[in-house]
C-alpha cells in the first residue's frame, strides 16, 4: 500500500474509533514501529536520552558566540543566541524525524561555533565596511553561514551528498563508526576529568581521582552498566537521573528553579545577517570551509549512527537526501535567527543505544528543545555536572567498537584507510578531519595497487577537494 494511503487509512481509523490507542496506531503506521521493532514508549525514552546528552549546547552555544567563554564581547546577544539555538535545533531535528524518519538530532555544531567566533568574526572585523560602522563583524559572519547553508541545501536537493554517502565502501563506513565510538568515549573521559591535559604527554590520567566528581561519575557508570547487563530498558537515562539525584545531595548541582517565562527574545539577532559584505572576496574562503565542515561532519555522523542502528541496506542509506536536507534547512534558518551552522549530533547514538529506531525519537528530542526555552533551569541542572552524561558517551563508544569486525583487514587497500579514519577522528578531534584521512588515502592506495576501478568515481573529486582545502585554505 502506498505510504500516503496507509497514513490516510490510519488517520481514518483514529477518527472513527477515537482514543489514545488509535493515536498510537497512527504514529506506529507513520513511523513504522513494527518494521523497526520498536514502540512508542521506547521512542519517547530514546528522544529524552538523546536530548539529555546534547542539552549542553543550549548553554555552551550562546557562551561561545557571545564571546563570554573567551572573555570578550563579540556583539551577539547571549539570550537571543540561546533562543535561536533551541528553535533551529528543534526545527532541523523535527524535519529529520518527520521527513527522513531517522533518530538523529540536529543542533548548532561544536567546532563550527569556535571557528565562527574566533576566526570568521575576527576576519570580518578587518573589512572596511565594519571599520566604518556600516555593519558589524558578527552580522557579516552570520551572512557567511547563511550563504553556506544555501549551498548545503542546493547540494542536498541535487542529491550530491547522497551520492557521496553511497560511494563510501563498507570498510570505510565501519571505520567511521569505530572512530566516532573512540572519539565520543574520549570526550566522555575528558568531560568527567578522568583524562586531563598533561605538559609532558599532552594528555594523561587525572591524579585527583578521589574527588566528588569521580564519585558521581563512578556511581552513574556502575548503575548504567548494572542496568544494561540486566537488560533494563532505558538504562542510560536511568543512570543519568540517578546521578542527578546524587549530585543534588552532594551539592555539586544546585536546584535553580523550574520555569522561565517568557524565553529570551530573538529580536537582537533575527534577520540581522549581512549578505552583501559576506559575499566579498575576502570572505569566500570561509564560505568554503563552513561547507566542508558541515558536509563531512554530517556525513560522518549519519554514516556512524546508521551503521550502528542497521539502517544501511545493500550499501545504501534510504532517504539519505531527506536526512541531509534537514541540517541544511536548519543552518539557513539558524543563521537567519542568529546562530552558527546546524549539523547532526553524534550524541544521537545514545538514543539509538536506548532503542530508538525511528524518526519519532527525533520528534521527541525536538519537543525537548522547545520545552527547554521555558524549563532552562531544569536543563541547566543536568548540564552543570558533566559527570552525569560522560558515562553514557563511554558506554556507547564501547558499543560502537564492535564494528571493527566488519572491516576487511585481509585487504590492505580496505583495512589501512579504515584504520586511518579510526585513529584520525579522535586524534584530530574532528569527525570531518578524520574522514579526510580515509577519503584521501582510500583512492590513493587503490590506485597504487592498480585497483583504481574499485573506487566509486565520487570519491576522486572528494579526495581532491580535501587536498585543496588543506593546501589552499
Amino acid at each position: 500500500m502506498d505510504e500516503r494511503y496507509a497514513i490516510i487509512a490510519a488517520f481514518g481509523e483514529t477518527t472513527a474509533t477515537g482514543g489514545r490507542a488509535m493515536n498510537r496506531h497512527f504514529l506506529s503506521t507513520y513511523f513504522g514501529f513494527a518494521e523497526r521493532r520498536t514502540d512508542l514508549r521506547t521512542e519517547i525514552g530514546a528522544g529524552i536520552t538523546t536530548f539529555t546528552t546534547l542539552a549542553y549546547i543550549i548553554f555552551v552555544q550562546p557562551a561561545v558566540l557571545s564571546g563570554k567563554m573567551f572573555g570578550f564581547d563579540s556583539g551577539l546577544d547571549f539570550g537571543a543566541v540561546m533562543t535561536a539555538t533551541c528553535l533551529s535545533g528543534a526545527l532541523a531535528t523535527l524535519l529529520m524525524g518527520v521527513l527522513a524518519n531517522y533518530p538523529i538530532a540536529q543542533a548548532p555544531g561544536m567546532g563550527e561555533n569556535f571557528f565562527f567566533v574566533l576566526t570568521v568574526v575576527a576576519e570580518a572585523g578587518t573589512l572596511a565596511a565594519v571599520r566604518a560602522g556600516e555593519t558589524t563583524a558578527w552580522q557579516v559572519a552570520l551572512g557567511v553561514v547563511f550563504i553556506s547553508g544555501v549551498i548545503f541545501l542546493i547540494l542536498s536537493l541535487c542529491r550530491v551528498r547522497r551520492v557521496v554517502i553511497e560511494a563510501v565502501s563498507p570498510s570505510l563506513r565501519n571505520g567511521i563508526a569505530v572512530g566516532i565510538g573512540i572519539f565520543i568515549a574520549f570526550i566522555g573521559l575528558q568531560n568527567a576529568k578522568i583524562v586531563v591535559a598533561d605538559p609532558g604527554t599532552l594528555i594523561g590520567l587525572n591524579p585527583r581521582l578521589h574527588s566528588l566528581q569521580m564519585l558521581v561519575f563512578g556511581f552513574v557508570f556502575l548503575v548504567t552498566l548494572a542496568l544494561m547487563t540486566r537488560r533494563v530498558r532505558g538504562a542510560i537515562l536511568w543512570g543519568i537521573l540517578s546521578g542527578l539525584a546524587l549530585s543534588l545531595i552532594l551539592g555539586r548541582t544546585r536546584f535553580s528553579g523550574a520555569v522561565v517565562a517568557p524565553p529570551p527574545s530573538l529580536s537582537p539577532t533575527f534577520l540581522k545577517f549581512d549578505l552583501v559584505h559576506a559575499l566579498s572576496p575576502h570572505m569566500w574562503s570561509f564560505i568554503v570551509i563552513f561547507l566542508f565542515m558541515d558536509v563531512f561532519d554530517t556525513l560522518g555522523t549519519l554514516i556512524g549512527v546508521s551503521e550502528q542502528a542497521g539502517f544501511i541496506k545493500d550499501n545504501r542509506l534510504p532517504r539519505a537526501d531527506r536526512a541531509l536536507v534537514s541540517d541544511a534547512v536548519g543552518t539557513v534558518v539558524g543563521a537567519a535567527m542568529g546562530t552558527s551552522t546546524v549539523t547532526s549530533f553524534i550524541e544521537s547514538i545514545t538514543g539509538v543505544a536506548y532503542g530508538g529506531r525511528t524518526g519519532f525519537t527525533s520528534v521527541v528530542t525536538a519537543g525537548c528543545f522547545l520545552a527547554a526555552l521555558f524549563f532552562s533551569p531544569v536543563v541547566g541542572m543536568v548540564t552543570q555536572d558533566h559527570a552525569l552524561t560522560a558515562p553514557a558517551l563511554i558506554v556507547v563508544g564501547a558499543m560502537m567498537i564492535r564494528n571493527v569486525r566488519k572491516v576487511q583487514w585481509d585487504d590492505l587497500t580496505e583495512g589501512l584507510p579504515a584504520f586511518l579514519v579510526m585513529v584520525g577522528i579522535p586524534l584530530c578531534y574532528s569527525i570531518a578531519d578524520g574522514i579526510a584521512w580515509g577519503f584521501v588515502s582510500y583512492p590513493a592506495i587503490k590506485l597504487l595497487a592498480g585497483r583504481g576501478r574499485e573506487v566509486h568515481w565520487p570519491l576522486y573529486p572528494v579526495a581532491g577537494l580535501f587536498l585543496a582545502k588543506y593546501l589552499i585554505f
